[in-house]
């Protein structure tokens, strides 16, 4: 009996787990480009066309190595828009009983697959160092679920820059050493570009015609679309840019997106790298001698330890993850956010990149972008949509323990020790943009300060019942406390006036 094989958009590698209980002889494999996919959050037209241009060359090389495939494109007149709608199609016209999908990455899928008419059996992900079980037990019985010492259990169970029971270099983690600024004139690794081809350009053809209106622009289009551009981009990267990136890594420099970022998260999370695989690289890079330990770790950190941590959050934590709210911010996003004018640098430049590129790197996401949504009190749920929409790596799994948890602190310390917000300083010590700002980093009253001197206090005011006892925070709540009152009364009023014009639609 025939049998369906789902293969989603993230899912491109034919180390997937229903691929590898599937019988290419007997079985049908299913890919759909679909209207519901494309719609449930504001996807960057530049998202959509790496996903569509990714799979349809995914699936001409699964029909190359003898699958069938039956694939939908979002243009197809008997296509019906929906993931579980296609398997319900493609069953009629196969007379398919059953369905082997890989589990989705977000619960919206989930819960379709799950309440599909043509029974669906899922099978875990195997792409991840730790399975389902492995984190529920390691979680089990904590009271707080640190990353560092998940990361510990990872480093322990790949063997990654482990001597015998020990960490390479004596420690575990060398983040100290990887937070120096860049400054102008440095030398960085930025991407390589591949020009489209055939595929690839009449999906663009395809998005531009169908997502003219969504956020983000869709051209110049120069992501790698299949495994092979993937690896050259890696292959880059580990020789020009992994020598240089711990060390900047936390940096921010006008007019330099990528500085020596890997910028492969996109092709981690869609399978067009393998994760282990990309560690061993940089492993060996190491070990011959290309590269320094401390960027080696850091890069390594970023893959078996924050990516596999967020994932073993996001299902431990279950559906309603996505929607927790602990600090109680209701504001609407701000303008800014879509790219509405704003006298703030910082906040200008990592918008104005987030459209162009669909990328932004890990502290202009959480100390920017994040920081200022965390401080201006932004629903929390507004916030996730926009991460989930506007960047080319996000999915559910990976983006919404991020922003929720690590971001907004919306989960109430479940990811995350304390909040992570801070004033201008900390954007004036990792980048240049307070040196082209209309406010004033060193200012902290009055109508030329920077912003996020004034939320800073502000949001400490707001919740310092909360965090009193915090071990991390009760320095910062204290010496609120102390400051003398009159200037508590101003920086509130003048705070208040910043949140009154975003309230407003006013430029910030």
């Amino acid at each position: 009996m025939v049998r369906l094989v789902l293969v989603l958009g993230d899912q491109l590698t034919d180390r997937i787990a229903a691929l590898g209980q599937a019988d290419p002889a007997r079985d049908i494999v299913v890919m759909a480009e679909v209207g519901a996919e494309t719609a449930y959050a504001p996807h960057h037209p530049k998202k959509i066309a790496y996903t569509f241009a990714a799979m349809r060359k995914f699936a001409a090389a699964l029909r190359e190595q003898g699958w069938r495939v039956a694939y939908a494109r979002l243009d197809d007149a008997d296509n019906t828009q929906s993931i579980p709608g296609e398997l319900i199609r493609r069953a009629a016209e196969t007379g398919a009983t059953e369905v082997i999908a890989t589990e989705p990455g977000d619960w919206r899928l989930w819960s379709g697959l799950r309440d599909c008419p043509v029974p669906v059996r899922m099978v875990e992900d195997t792409r991840f160092v730790a399975s389902h079980a492995d984190f529920n037990a390691w979680a089990s019985g904590k009271r707080a679920l640190r990353m560092e010492y998940f990361y510990r259990e990872m480093r322990r169970k790949t063997g990654l820059l482990m001597e015998g029971d020990d960490p390479v270099g004596g420690q575990w983690n060398f983040d100290a050493d990887n937070r120096g600024r860049a400054r102008p004139g440095m030398v960085f690794a930025p991407p390589l570009r591949f020009t489209p081809d055939p595929v690839t350009q009449e999906v663009l053809d395809l998005v531009a015609a169908r997502f003219a209106g969504n956020f983000g622009t869709l051209t110049p289009f120069w992501f790698a679309t299949d495994a092979t551009q993937a690896q050259a981009q890696l292959d880059h990267w580990l020789v020009f840019g992994l020598p240089g990136f711990g060390a900047v890594q936390d940096a921010m420099l006008a007019g330099e997106a990528f500085l020596n970022h890997a910028v492969i998260g996109l092709y981690l999370n869609s399978g067009l790298l393998d994760p282990l695989d990309v560690c061993h690289r940089a492993q060996d890079a190491y070990r011959a001698g290309r590269a320094p330990l401390a960027a080696v770790e850091g890069f390594i950190r970023q893959i078996i330890g924050w990516r596999e941590y967020i994932r073993g959050i996001h299902f431990h934590a279950g559906p309603g993850y996505a929607r927790q709210n602990a600090l109680g911010h209701t504001r609407a996003l701000p303008a800014v956010y879509w790219g509405g004018p704003t006298r703030m640098a910082c906040m200008a430049a990592v918008v104005a990149q987030t459209r162009d590129e669909a990328y932004a790197h890990h502290i202009q996401r959480l100390m920017v972008t994040g920081n200022f949504a965390l401080l201006a009190g932004v629903d929390p749920a507004q916030v996730h949509d926009w991460y989930l929409g506007v960047y080319a790596d996000a999915h559910e799994w990976v983006e919404a323990p991020n922003v929720i948890g690590m971001s907004q602190f919306a989960d109430g310390g479940l990811v995350a020790s304390k909040p992570y917000v801070a004033s201008g300083a900390y954007i004036h010590r990792m980048s240049d943009h307070c040196g082209t700002c209309s406010y004033k980093v060193a200012q902290k009253t009055g109508p030329g300060a920077c912003p996020f001197n004034l939320l800073y206090w502000d949001f400490v005011a707001r919740h310092a019942e909360r965090f009193r006892n915090n071990p991390r925070m009760a320095q910062i709540v204290r010496g609120w406390e102390r400051m003398d009152p009159a200037r508590q009364g101003v920086i509130r009023a003048d705070a208040a006036d910043i949140l009154a014009r975003l309230d407003a639609g006013g430029v910030i």
